[in-house]
């Protein structure tokens, strides 16, 4: 509001301040995801949507006129990243069944599970293909304030091949369908990289290799040559994008590697080589080692044909001894749970499939928090409860590095200082 004053001869206009709005988070403890401590008793002071202070409880330092929060009982976490989504996806319609939904139907679709992701404790999302650009459409509304959901790092339609998985093969030829993301060669899948980035994709996805849920693909089976994938790599990251390659098979995981990606997705079929690559070379794994769980329990329900049932068999078990020796190697991961392959909201079933395969559940908290915002170079804004960083905060009734399985119920979650689920 403008107000004008007249002070002598001389006109002095005067802006209506708007004062910082404080809330105040008292909890139990707090944990630091980059040394695992706790402090504790802990006080978070959040200004508008940042984090002014994380700090041992001294409750008479903040303002009188503060939104005080108590949540006793509970610990402060940084909120959560969930680094393969498909918030478009209906987890009850796979398969056949797929076709019946159209991108505007699907960007629907990605309103209701945006908002049980969010409530669900995941604050940052990578969503990791989606037709019809419907997860940028679902990124912006977010964004704008229109609908409530995680931040979402998109990446439009997933590159891949001609017959490949990531295109559409359920039709016959005579239909001539070809998938949004179909590009082959190393100009071609240029052009589509750069289409991808014209129409404002933060990340690009690209499928090396064939694929559980596609039909007609061998799931182990190399797709891009190499390459082609050093195309896709080269001009993503010319432009500051970051790249997430799936790959189940060996060969094309390394081959992945060899190209540069920033992440490989799935990473089922790893060996010593392609574990010894990954760690040279910085490469990222995100393993989703609780959907075998939902594929074979529910997924005949769901849709699922036959032959991806039969493929998950193959690969389920494999997948999560290959976790193990990755974790057991020290290679960098992050969370990544493939949600839309199964329910939204129920992503965080995945924490504890982390730890009783390997991992501590400090290592577990830190793969969905700041090794994520780190992979998507977000380190500086997100992942931890630091002053200055952006105030995505939940909390759970309890210590997760005593039992992992308190994030499959997070009681609050705050985005952007704003509380969502309290």
């Amino acid at each position: 509001m403008i107000k004008q004053a007249l002070i002598g001869a001389t006109t002095l206009t005067l802006t209506h301040l708007s004062f910082a709005q404080t809330t105040v988070l008292n909890a139990d403890a707090a944990l630091d995801v980059t040394t695992g401590k706790m402090i504790s008793p802990a006080t978070v002071i959040i200004e508008n949507d940042k984090i002014v202070s994380v700090s041992k409880s001294n409750r008479k330092s903040y303002p009188k006129d503060a939104t005080v929060i108590d949540l006793s009982d509970h610990t402060l976490l940084p909120g959560l990243f969930d680094m393969h989504v498909h918030l478009t996806f209906d987890a009850n319609a796979h398969g056949y069944k797929r076709l019946q939904l159209t991108a505007p139907r699907s960007a629907i679709t990605g309103v209701v599970n945006a908002k049980r992701t969010l409530e669900a404790g995941f604050t940052s999302v990578r969503n990791l293909g989606a037709g019809g650009y419907a997860d940028i459409a679902l990124r912006d509304a977010i964004s704008d304030g229109d609908v409530p959901g995680p931040r979402i790092f998109a990446s439009g339609p997933a590159l891949g091949i001609t017959g490949g998985h990531c295109d559409n093969n359920l039709f016959t030829h005579e239909h001539k369908v070809v998938a949004d993301g179909v590009a082959d060669g190393p100009w071609q899948v240029r052009k589509k990289v750069r289409e991808n980035i014209k129409y404002g994709v933060n990340v690009i996805k690209f499928c090396a290799t064939g694929g559980v849920m596609s039909k007609g693909t061998k799931v182990g089976a190399q797709q891009y040559s190499f390459e082609e994938m050093s195309a896709i790599v080269d001009e993503a990251h010319m432009r500051g994008v970051v790249v997430a390659a799936h790959a189940h098979g060996t060969n094309g995981i390394k081959t992945a590697i060899k190209a540069g990606v920033d992440s490989v997705e799935h990473a089922s079929f790893l060996d010593d080589e392609a574990i010894q690559l990954a760690k040279r070379n910085g490469t990222v794994l995100s393993m989703d080692i609780y959907t075998t769980e939902y594929i074979l329990g529910e997924g005949e329900k769901a849709g699922i044909l036959p032959e991806s049932l039969d493929k998950e068999r193959q690969v389920g078990g494999i997948q999560r001894e290959s976790f193990r020796k990755a974790v057991k190697a020290g290679v960098n991961m992050v969370f990544g749970s493939d949600a839309g392959v199964y329910p939204h909201g129920d992503n965080g079933k995945q924490f504890s499939r982390m730890v009783q395969f390997g991992m501590s559940e400090l290592q577990a908290v830190q793969a969905a928090t700041i090794n994520a915002a780190t992979l998507l170079k977000q380190q500086t804004q997100l992942g931890s409860l630091e002053a200055g960083k952006f105030a995505d905060i939940i909390a759970v009734q309890g210590n997760p590095l005593e039992d992992i399985t308190l994030l499959e119920n997070v009681g609050f979650v705050m985005k952007n200082g704003k509380v969502v689920k309290q």
